[in-house]
């Protein structure tokens, strides 16, 4: 049994992508994990909705228009909140270093992203995250 399924109510996986198919995709495939999803258009309108208290795990772009994924987390860090995160990206350059925000930084998946694989790593933050 997987730990999503253990958990009295569904864990909130906030979604953070420049890219509307992409957000419709990951929303599709988490929803039907059982997650309850929360889709964001771009790293400020995830801070700008607040809600990172209500997050338990960020699947986030790297590269988008204004804020980066990681100028994100790094405010999320900054601010006190240490959110399970998992970049996704189009561009293997874009991926921050080895060990950068550590603990917060669960994995760095190329897009398009194995099912398989980021469920696996939500996973793993939520292990993290509890």
């Amino acid at each position: 049994m997987t730990q999503n399924t253990q958990m009295r109510t569904p864990a909130i996986i906030a979604i953070v992508d420049d890219d509307d198919s992409v957000r419709g995709a990951l929303e599709s495939l988490l929803r039907s994990g059982g997650y309850k999803t929360r889709t964001y258009c771009s790293a400020l309108e995830f801070l700008d909705a607040n809600a990172s208290t209500e997050t338990h795990c960020l699947v986030s772009d790297i590269q988008m228009p204004g804020m980066s994924g990681v100028q994100m987390l790094e405010q999320l860090v900054a601010t006190g909140y240490h959110i399970p995160t998992i970049f996704i990206t189009a561009y293997p350059g874009a991926a921050p270093p080895a060990g950068a925000h550590a603990p917060e930084l669960v994995a760095c998946l190329p897009k398009p992203c194995d099912a398989d694989r980021l469920l696996n790593c939500i996973e793993a933050a939520l292990l993290q995250k509890h």
